[in-house]
């Protein structure tokens, strides 16, 4: 292992595996991409414990940590307790305040409790919840990134991404959002970088641009 690589560790959006970041390609003698996956939380596991468990897998320090959505949520926690080079958050919120109405109304009612979860096999469900939209003419492509469809983790998930109770944005993030993000459409406004035609996909659809510019912003 080269000691001079930085190391970069990816973490998915909620439902999704880490295929997601299959085309995220940096320059090889300077970067070294880790895949990080979500595991099945512990019955009452709070986020921050979860988020403790889920630097267990972080094996090297001063690491640039990149999350996706929920998992941008996830990484803002485990910033807490790592030593970190950059900490980079896509299509994600800053705090509870950018989360839309739809969710902070499931908050107040506690209505996530009673949501039909148990359905989320059904891939057209699952898209509408992990990416804001149905599935249409993309069977196969949701089929291959969402694949995370275990009832105990997409209730603990939804939960925690609800109940999230930061008060003000990480001050050392790197946010990057879409102007056209369906799933959290408030989320442009401050210290972000937007990015012109983004959907809450697009670590996927325009990975061009991260292949780019990710370079620039973990150096700058």
């Amino acid at each position: 292992m080269n000691p001079q690589l930085t190391q970069i560790y990816l973490m998915p959006g909620m439902a999704a595996n880490p295929s997601i970041f299959e085309h995220i390609d940096l320059p090889k003698n300077n970067y070294e991409i880790h895949w990080l996956e979500w595991q099945i939380p512990n019955k009452n596991e709070t986020l921050k414990d979860y988020a403790l468990r889920m630097c267990t897998f972080i094996k090297h320090d001063n690491v640039v940590l990149l999350g996706v959505s929920f998992g941008g949520v996830l990484v803002q926690e485990m910033s807490k307790y790592l030593n970190l080079k950059k900490l980079i958050v896509v299509s994600s919120v800053k705090s509870h305040h950018e989360l839309p109405k739809r969710l902070k109304l499931l908050k107040v009612t506690k209505a996530y409790k009673f949501l039909p979860t148990q359905l989320m096999s059904n891939i057209d469900l699952l898209a509408k919840y992990a990416f804001g939209e149905t599935i249409k003419k993309r069977v196969d492509l949701y089929k291959k990134y969402l694949s995370v469809n275990d009832k105990t983790y997409l209730d603990w998930a939804i939960k925690q991404m609800v109940c999230w109770s930061q008060e003000e944005a990480h001050p050392d993030a790197i946010y990057i959002h879409g102007d056209n993000d369906a799933v959290f459409p408030h989320s442009c406004v401050g210290n972000c970088i937007v990015i012109k035609g983004g959907t809450h996909i697009m670590i996927i659809n325009k990975y061009k641009w991260f292949n780019e510019n990710l370079p620039k912003l973990i150096e700058g």
